[in-house]
């Protein structure tokens, strides 16, 4: 068979790039080796699609290159991507944090991508693996389950390695590597935290409770977010997000009350409430399991009238302070993102285009672009995909 563009991977960037592509005259076939189309975007925002983010600016993706993904975002906006999901009237809702979701079902995205693959005569084929790639003369041959595929043009979109119970391999940093491209050293991004030993063994029972809103940070990084206690260790928003710039050995902090004044909060608490005991105090402010554990682990739980000035003002500064050891994150299995990958240094940031080989193009996670929490890894794939589909 013999096509303009083969693309592998059909996700959010490869199916935005062959919708391009298409619309352009291309002759595009799209492959991908999952049973379904789309799993990651079926499974987003708990079903219901954080497909973009109002937010978004380059400073809210970490790569090695800061500057690589400005022209992508700035030549398809998230405007741009809602101008598509209002043409196909699927109603959406900001969440919080300029996070757009689904009014309804993840699928409708789904379904609108691959209405307008079909609009743009682009050919779409699951259960389709790719085991062997070779360059020729007139572009590359590609050796797929369904035959022998001849390209002019090969965009790689294969994804990253984060969740692989969903199919994600590393095809696409063997590809990189097989055309002479550098791969930056991958690793778990918005994952879990782990706790281990005496760390865990403090927490573990707290599993379940939650904190609306915390502040976590890492050197001079921070994000405000809600908090999760797990078996292994915390997770939620806000430590999903300081996860993609912690390693291990980075001093963790954790801002408990970040809203609050909390050593000028129980001065009151003393004035007002002289024979209430320290852990009822802050179980107003804090989860009460939370609450009685600090206490038993940091604070001795008095009288507030038995504290002196000094001493409250001591735990306050603790409480916007919280050290908090952790051993790793709970890996691929459950990061949402992978951070590195194909190194920008060799593609072109206008067009996702190779430097080293012409016609071949790299696009969405398995590039060294990774986004925030929110809808901002959405926005890179739909950008990125877009740039590489007007040139392929």
């Amino acid at each position: 068979m013999k096509v303009d563009v083969l693309i592998i991977g059909a996700g959010a960037a490869g199916l935005m790039c062959a919708i391009t592509a298409g619309q352009r005259g291309r002759d595009v076939l799209v492959v991908d080796h999952a049973n379904k189309v789309g799993k990651k975007i079926l499974m987003s925002g708990g079903g219901r699609c954080n497909f973009t983010n109002l937010g978004v600016t380059p400073g809210c993706y970490l790569s090695a290159n800061p500057h690589f993904a400005k022209s992508a975002l700035a030549r398809y906006t998230p405007w741009d991507f809602i101008a598509m999901v209002e043409k196909h009237r699927i109603a959406y809702h900001e969440k919080e944090l300029g996070q757009l979701f689904c009014d309804e079902s993840s699928k409708l995205i789904v379904r609108m991508l691959m209405d307008e693959c079909a609009q743009a005569g682009v050919r779409v084929e699951a259960n389709c693996g790719v085991d062997r790639v070779r360059k020729t003369d007139e572009g590359f041959s590609v050796h797929t389950a369904r035959g022998e595929v001849h390209a002019q043009s090969l965009v790689v979109a294969t994804g990253g390695l984060s969740i692989p119970s969903m199919g994600a391999t590393g095809l696409g940093y063997e590809l990189a590597r097989q055309f002479g491209h550098n791969v930056l050293p991958t690793r778990a991004g918005l994952a879990p935290l782990t706790l281990s030993g005496k760390h865990q063994e403090r927490y573990e029972d707290l599993a379940g409770v939650a904190l609306p809103m915390v502040e976590a940070r890492v050197g001079k990084r921070s994000f405000r977010a809600g908090m999760l206690f797990t078996h292994r260790g915390i997770s939620g928003p806000a430590i999903l997000q300081i996860s993609s710039y912690w390693q291990p050995g980075d001093d963790l902090r954790i801002d408990l009350l970040p809203d609050m004044d909390a050593g000028a909060w129980l001065q009151a608490q003393r004035g007002s409430r002289p024979a209430a005991e320290l852990k009822n105090v802050l179980a107003d402010a804090l989860p009460r399991r939370l609450a009685q554990r600090l206490c038993e682990l940091w604070f001795d739980s008095r009288p507030m009238r038995q504290y002196r000035e000094a001493e409250l003002a001591a735990i306050g500064g603790q409480l916007h302070d919280w050290p908090i050891v952790a051993s790793g994150t709970e890996g691929y299995r459950t990061a949402e993102v992978t951070l590195g990958g194909v190194d920008t240094d060799g593609l072109s940031s206008s067009t996702m285009q190779s430097k080293l080989t012409p016609g071949l193009f790299f696009i969405g996670e398995v590039v060294d672009v990774t986004g925030w929490l929110g809808g901002y890894n959405f926005q890179w794939a739909w950008a990125s995909g877009h740039a590489a589909g007007e040139v392929v």
